[in-house]
């Protein structure tokens, strides 16, 4: 496997996971020689979730903005020092 930041020989390397759900647990990912780049499933869906499309509306208007809003009192009053 090539690292996708700089095609360079990506290796099988063992980790601490200090932050785990299960306390310190070792952890098998992959590392790249040339830069150090750490490719593991965590940091793929991490990518994959950054990536997604999101829907504009043609106009490019938010679709909030015609959405009445309702201020009552208490948003205008400030409490007395």
């Amino acid at each position: 496997m090539n690292c996708s930041r700089c095609r360079g020989l990506m290796i099988e390397d063992q980790f601490l996971d200090l932050e785990g759900a299960f306390g310190e647990m070792w952890a098998t990912s992959l590392r790249c020689v040339n830069c150090g780049c750490v490719h593991d499933a965590v940091i793929e869906q991490h990518h994959q979730a950054r990536h997604q499309k999101v829907s504009v509306p043609p106009s490019g208007e938010a679709e909030y903005q015609d959405d009445e809003v309702h201020l009552g009192a208490e948003a205008f009053i400030r409490l007395a020092a």
